[in-house]
């Protein structure tokens, strides 16, 4: 399952420095971590790979050396105080034959990660032969703690050692991280008068120059960025929407934050910085756990770099990845419940192999897409194998808390088939289905066209909950916010446009205020579903026994012999004695007479005659007063099988805010082709003239 579209980026904003590109920049003055300086830094790292790189790969592959070199530079430095208790603790815990010695190994490094070799980066630079060099750096790779292995081969940063090594770009990039000119340690650096040369960099700090080298990668590939990030506006909006409404109702204690398709993780980190903004300026004292599962190597290893550069060893732990990691297949938090999810799914990409891997439809039974609901014991969830995007949606929906006064709020994002792909009782229709009728769906929010990098379709925030509060429940708010955005003055891949602070407020106002408007709709939740109703005409054919049943075979020979006519006698299927069965014409009960006798009679329907009709939940009367009126004035021997009739759900935000465009009067219409006429006036003749 790739995941698409479903990770993002968190990205401060960071102050442009004149010529900063490359890192040519003049360093800033001493004083506090600032945004320039930050800036200044991530600059810093950004011209090592333009001036160590260059000749050796293309600038889209940078961020494979880079990226992983920077995380090994920060955790060094923070490891460098603790080296010798380290190396200490594992010669005890050899020498005592213990054999799980990774808890002993953090504690000794006071961190959540540690190194057992016996090289700290700033030893390795003193190799005086690149073999020797590209030797020992492996071997200091090699003492790392498990979780930072996992990165690293996450990252396959080890098959980039021997191109570096034989180009004699190892020590060089070495040599720059260790520069003297740029200080990536907690530490403050300090001049020989005991003055701060430079600031030290606290977990936070570290993490948002990390964001942003991640991010101008990304922007470097703007035609694959939509495959690792969500734009970090649409990543804010999301957090708003599910944290606004209960703002005022945030208690002090520990909150659990999920993303099914995490990426890169930005969306869990803006989600906990909002939350903890919120609760703060209320007075309260929040904990927060973040977790993630995300299927792409690569966007894995960056969440899972980026919380251990910002010191959240234990939230880097609940982040679980890799290929073999699949969301949809391979479930890493089946028992876990949350607080808060939002995710940006992949949409339009295939999950068959997921789905093989689970038995296949008809041998698949995890509970998350099987369920209970209307009565049906196996009531499926499952969608197409060609698009496995609401199951993302559906998984979520299973890891709702139930027991808890703030319930769970959900914010994922979709694009337009999720509101109406699948026909009813198809696995779309039925989770828009479950959803809708346990009344956990509060708003969508349209969203502007090219709000995303490597998209331009029409996508749409899904915001959910199980606590709906009063004034809101049994109802749906559709939002309109396609025009509310700014232009950027540069594209980035087919994103020219971006939700502004004021657009990100109006949205969520619109949201909260919860009122009709020109862009808010509200309706009850019955109006987006409909009954399917199969609409069933007898079969008739020339030549057939009005009076006698037809056994299969009989009917199959006739069928292939005798021509269907409008004015042959209908084909019986069944004969109920009259009394025992009361006539209902409407679902196939006719009065007949049959030999000569009153009877109760069902026909056998023609297939070529089979229709269906959809029928609104809200249609007054119902079924039986929509057949009366729409279908029986034109087939009067018309009727629908109640056990066949199907309930589905969709949502047509085309239907409730297209604005026709006035059509022009025929006096402009008029104007138009007499202007057209003069402009043309002499111009054949002038033609001809030229050819005489």
């Amino acid at each position: 399952m790739a995941c698409g579209p479903d990770a993002t980026l968190s990205v401060r904003v960071f102050s442009e420095v004149p010529g900063a590109a490359r890192g040519e920049s003049e360093r800033p003055e001493d004083g506090g971590m600032d945004s320039t300086q930050l800036s200044w830094i991530a600059n810093y790292i950004w011209g090592i790979a333009d001036d160590v790189l260059r000749d050796l790969y293309v600038r889209g592959k940078y961020r494979d050396v880079i990226l992983p070199m920077t995380v090994l530079r920060r955790l060094d430095t923070l490891l460098e105080p603790t080296k010798r208790a380290v190396l200490e603790m594992k010669a005890s815990l050899d020498a005592a034959g213990i054999v799980h010695q990774d808890q002993a190994l953090r504690q000794a490094a006071g961190q959540a990660f540690y190194n057992t070799s016996p090289f700290t980066m700033r030893d390795l630079r003193s190799r005086a032969s690149q073999h020797q060099l590209k030797a020992d750096f492996e071997a200091y790779l090699d003492g790392f703690s498990p979780n930072v292995q996992d990165i690293l081969e996450k990252f396959e940063f080890r098959n980039q050692i021997p191109r570096l090594s034989k180009a004699d770009a190892l020590g060089t990039l070495i040599e720059k991280l260790l520069s003297p000119d740029v200080n990536l340690g907690p530490n403050p650096v300090l001049k020989a008068d005991g003055t701060t040369r430079h600031p030290g960099l606290d977990n936070h700090a570290m993490g948002t120059i990390f964001e942003e080298l991640v991010r101008r990668f990304n922007e470097e590939n703007n035609e694959e960025a939509g495959e690792h990030w969500t734009p970090r506006d649409a990543v804010k909006l999301m957090a708003n929407l599910i944290f606004l409404p209960i703002a005022d109702r945030i208690e002090s204690g520990t909150y659990l934050l999920y993303d099914g398709a995490c990426g890169t993780g930005g969306m869990l980190t803006v989600a906990e910085e909002t939350l903890k903004e919120l609760a703060r300026e209320r007075g309260k004292a929040v904990a927060t756990h973040l977790f993630g599962q995300e299927i792409n190597s690569e966007t894995y290893a960056i969440a899972k770099a980026d919380l251990l550069l910002k010191g959240e060893g234990e939230a880097a732990d609940n982040i679980v990845g890799g290929p073999e990691h699949s969301t949809l297949s391979a479930d890493a938090f089946p028992s876990r419940e949350f607080d808060f999810m939002l995710s940006n799914p992949p949409y339009g990409k295939s999950w068959k192999s997921d789905l093989e891997r689970m038995g296949g439809k008809e041998g698949i039974r995890d509970p998350r897409f099987v369920i209970t609901h209307a009565g049906d014991p196996e009531y499926s969830l499952l969608t197409r194998s060609s698009d496995g995007q609401m199951l993302f949606l559906a998984n979520m929906l299973s890891k709702m808390k139930h027991g808890t006064p703030l319930g769970s709020r959900i914010a994922e994002v979709h694009n337009g088939s999720s509101l109406f792909t699948g026909d009813a009782g198809q696995g779309e229709s039925n989770i828009r289905r479950w959803i809708i009728e346990n009344d956990w769906l509060e708003a969508i929010i349209a969203l502007p066209l090219n709000m995303f990098y490597n998209t331009g379709i029409a996508t749409y925030v899904w915001v959910l909950t199980n606590r709906k509060p009063e004034h809101r429940r049994g109802k749906v708010q559709l939002i309109d916010a396609t025009s509310w955005s700014k232009p950027l003055r540069k594209n980035l891949g087919k994103k020219n446009c971006e939700l502004s602070p004021e657009d990100v407020r109006t949205i969520c106002d619109t949201f909260l205020a919860f009122e009709e408007t020109e862009q808010s709709k509200v309706f009850p939740n019955e109006a987006f579903g409909y009954w399917k109703v199969t609409v069933e005409r007898p079969l008739r054919l020339e030549g057939a026994d009005p009076d006698r049943i037809y056994a299969p075979k009989e009917l199959k020979a006739l069928k292939e012999s005798a021509p269907r006519s409008e004015n042959a006698p209908p084909i019986l299927r069944k004969i109920h004695k009259a009394g025992r069965t009361k006539p209902d014409p409407l679902r196939g009960l006719f009065p007949a007479t049959v030999g000569g006798r009153s009877a109760i009679v069902e026909y056998e329907s023609d297939p070529d005659l089979r229709d269906t009709e959809q029928i609104p939940l809200l249609e007054e009367g119902g079924i039986e007063a929509f057949f009366r009126r729409e279908v029986l004035p034109h087939a009067p021997d018309a009727w629908y099988d109640p056990s066949n009739v199907k309930t589905g759900y969709e949502v047509s935000f085309t239907r409730y805010f297209y604005k026709p465009q006035p059509l022009r009067t025929l006096e402009e219409i008029r104007a138009d082709i007499l202007a057209v006429t003069k402009e043309t006036e002499g111009l054949l003749e002038s033609i001809l003239g030229k050819g005489l």
